[in-house]
């Protein structure tokens, strides 16, 4: 199975607090051999500004993105798995899986939220009620995931796009802490989390002429949706699959000097921010 699967082919396997362990199971089983993971997250949108005199413009996206994550909650995160032809696991299940974990912590009548963002997930199927009733508690999952083999593991590979505050939700989950107020900080945690990662959006800017969001490129670059838009597992599996038609496309030999960096944050004008 590579680069583009067909859609009776996947299976998106939903994960809920009754099978959160069985399903970190199944993940250490495969991790070592599908060691490249795209991610994505669905989360409240934006609520805050910081406002003030920022000395660069990825300081004062840092400062956004760290008030926010701070105090909205995670709701959905997609994880695909390949190896480095792009193949994805079946652990014997039959179909190619991909798996998309839904966290009961966001309660819409009592957490702040952007508008446009809540009512974009509910369009996209999300059911924020039975997120609430059966979801995953973000704490064990941060346990879970700490254990798993998937970070603080120099061989595996964390594909993205436009990655910051995924990146942010969890390591606000593995840390059980807030943010840290500085993005040198913030990337200490992240390099040691999360030491290889690729982010797309940036990785973009090294490819002549390609611009605009994860749909866009995907669109560009032929590969097919599989799942709903706005969903964290259908949005990682088109994270992967594009992740892969990119390389295909546009580099040869390795990616490695363009790994760690996270669009619009760490790095401005070549200097990493402090």
């Amino acid at each position: 199975m590579s680069l583009l699967p067909k859609s009776d082919s996947i299976q998106i396997r939903e994960v809920w607090e009754e099978n959160l362990e069985d399903e970190f199971r199944l993940i250490r089983e495969i991790v070592d051999d599908f060691p490249f993971v795209a991610m994505d997250t669905e989360f409240p949108g934006i609520v805050l500004r910081p406002v003030g005199n920022f000395k660069t413009s990825s300081d004062f996206h840092y400062q956004t993105l760290k008030e926010n994550v701070n105090i909205l909650k995670l709701i959905q995160l997609g994880l695909t798995f390949s190896d480095e032809e792009g193949n994805l696991p079946t652990r014997g299940m039959g179909r190619f899986c991909i798996w998309q974990f839904n966290f009961r912590e966001f309660n819409v009548n009592e957490d702040v939220y952007a508008n446009d963002s809540i009512e974009l997930l509910r369009q996209s199927g999300i059911d924020l009620r039975k997120n609430n009733e059966k979801g995953i508690d973000a704490v064990r999952f941060g346990e879970l995931l700490m254990s798993s083999g998937i970070v603080l593991n120099d061989n595996v590979h964390w594909v993205t796009f436009h990655s910051g505050y995924d990146f942010g939700y969890l390591l606000k989950i593995l840390t059980c802490r807030d943010l840290p107020e500085s993005q040198s900080e913030f990337f200490k945690l992240i390099n040691l989390y999360f030491p290889n990662l690729y982010d797309i959006k940036h990785l973009m800017k090294f490819c002549n002429s390609l611009h605009g969001g994860l749909n866009k490129l995907a669109e560009v670059l032929e590969v097919e949706r599989i799942g709903v838009c706005h969903q964290a597992g259908s949005d990682s599996l088109l994270t992967s699959c594009t992740f892969r038609k990119l390389k295909e496309n546009f580099f040869s030999g390795s990616l490695e000097k363009y790994a760690g960096v996270l669009y619009g944050l760490g790095v401005e004008n070549g200097q990493i921010a402090q």
